[in-house]
């Protein structure tokens, strides 16, 4: 019985690492982007429920995160293209959903953090 639960566990790892790291990176990020947007629906409205949602939430980023780190074994180009998805995400949500404004600086830092993410990928 052991022996097959841990063949099983194998294999599912096995299953998890077949997926590009970056499609992990990008789930782990949207996850991390939706607690974001319950953070500031409970910022505008304190609710307990917004709380379970959001630790919920956020629990499935970390979940989606373990895989992509497992592949890539990189903290630094992986933690660093998992912060720049985030931060794109919640400038995302911040800008489209609750109206809130950039300025130019802000706009070509933006810029700058996608040439992040693109040379990371390359090196």
């Amino acid at each position: 019985m052991m022996q097959t639960f841990s063949w099983e566990i194998k294999k599912f790892v096995k299953y998890l690492l077949s997926i590009n790291y970056i499609i992990w990176l990008i789930l782990s990020a949207l996850f991390f982007a939706i607690g974001e947007f319950w953070s500031k629906k409970f910022a505008l409205s304190p609710k307990f429920s917004y709380v379970a949602l959001i630790i919920i939430i956020y629990s499935l980023g970390v979940l989606a995160w373990l895989p992509a780190i497992l592949q890539k074994n990189s903290l630094s180009i992986t933690g660093t293209i998992w912060s720049v998805l985030s931060l794109l995400t919640t400038i995302l949500i911040g800008v489209l959903i609750f109206g809130e404004k950039l300025s130019l600086i802000g706009i070509a830092g933006i810029g700058v953090a996608f040439l992040a993410i693109i040379l990371l990928y390359l090196g």
